[in-house]
């Protein structure tokens, strides 16, 4: 091995590095996890070219031990004394119920920024009604912002068998119905965000809006980790960290799985609304401000950067953010253990609906 194939990131120079072993991670987010036993401890890993039934009952075996943590993590919640929470149900597109959790601050003073979350899980498990993402609603709504969090059918776990296009047409009706409403609701600028899946979801929402010609409605995006190539069954080479990265919390395998879930046939492998890496300049140009946030440790971090190159590219205007020392999503899913990372992500989506 040469001098510079030592000094490669990660499992670039060493295929036994792990996130534990990492000099680059924030050993306090290393200490929670080992902690805890790891990311999804007790969890088997999907084995490679796994059948969509075995994806499914993955789905299901994740949500039923993620469960396990919710009442530690609601009973850590902050009250939020400062926060109205309610919902309301829409009508989707394919006459479905959708359910919006709808978090404001109960002192107000003129129109509200607005954002619409839609929620990590890599479109096939975990819901909106989950503790990290009360939270995560909660706090974005403590910095006086209305927030519309959206829970849309999943690919699989107890919200499926939906596979795309069902929850992004959830998403972008749930943004629509914001849009339509913003009036009643007291909100000026709506922001479409989301983490992981979600961030995705937020992408695609935007993509499948200028399509359809109401992209105007929609202000900007902030778009967090980003799960958008799909190709995890044979990572591309021009995307280090899915090598980089490969098993920080999350291992391409586990990811091509979540993808058979999503897409069963693989008949939307490049389709930007489903996988919005493929997008082409012209499903980028007129696209409203982006963020594209990545984090340092995590296998996607890549794709979320590539993208982010694109829309420079496309001449929309966008901000790239790389979150140092975190694996995925892990400037939201460590709010105890890293408040100030937690905090400044939390800062940067008010920061930029104030921008707009």
């Amino acid at each position: 091995m040469s001098d510079l194939e030592l000094h490669l990131p990660g499992r670039l120079a060493d295929p036994n590095s792990n996130l534990e072993t990492d000099p680059r991670a924030d050993p306090r987010i290393v200490d929670a996890l080992v902690a805890v036993g790891g990311f999804a401890p007790g969890l088997e890993p999907l084995p490679k070219g796994a059948s969509y039934e075995e994806c499914v009952a993955y789905c299901n075996t994740f949500e039923e031990l993620d469960a396990k943590a919710h009442p530690a993590l609601f009973a850590a919640m902050p009250p939020f004394e400062g926060i109205e929470q309610t919902t309301e149900i829409i009508r989707g597109v394919d006459d479905n119920d959708i359910t919006l959790h709808v978090h404001r601050p109960k002192e107000v003073a003129g129109p509200l920024r607005c954002v619409v979350h839609t929620h990590g899980g890599g479109m096939v498990l975990m819901t909106a009604a989950d503790p990290n993402y009360v939270r995560w609603r909660g706090s974005l709504a403590s910095l006086g912002m209305l927030v519309v969090g959206v829970e849309f059918r999943n690919g699989g776990g107890t919200l499926g068998n939906h596979p795309f296009p069902a929850g992004l047409n959830d998403c972008a009706r749930a943004v629509q119905w914001t849009a339509e409403n913003r009036a009643a609701l007291g909100i000026s600028q709506i922001v479409v965000s989301g983490e992981s899946g979600g961030g995705n979801l937020a992408l695609a929402t935007a993509l499948k809006a200028k399509r359809e010609g109401w992209v105007g409605e929609i202000d900007g995006v902030f778009a967090m980790c980003p799960y958008i190539h799909g190709g995890y069954a044979d990572p591309p080479p021009d995307l280090l960290s899915l090598r980089e990265n490969d098993g920080y919390m999350l291992e391409c395998s586990q990811m091509a799985g979540l993808v058979r879930v999503y897409d069963p046939s693989g008949e939307h492998a490049t389709n930007p609304l489903a996988w919005p890496y493929h997008a082409e300049p012209p499903d980028l140009q007129g696209l409203p401000p982006h963020v594209i946030s990545v984090n340092e440790l995590d296998p996607l971090r890549d794709e979320g950067l590539a993208y982010y190159r694109k829309l420079l590219a496309a001449k929309v205007p966008v901000v790239g953010r790389t979150v140092a020392g975190t694996p995925h999503a892990g400037d939201m899913a460590f709010p105890d253990i890293a408040p100030e990372v937690y905090q400044a992500t939390l800062d940067a989506i008010h920061a930029f609906t104030r921008s707009l």
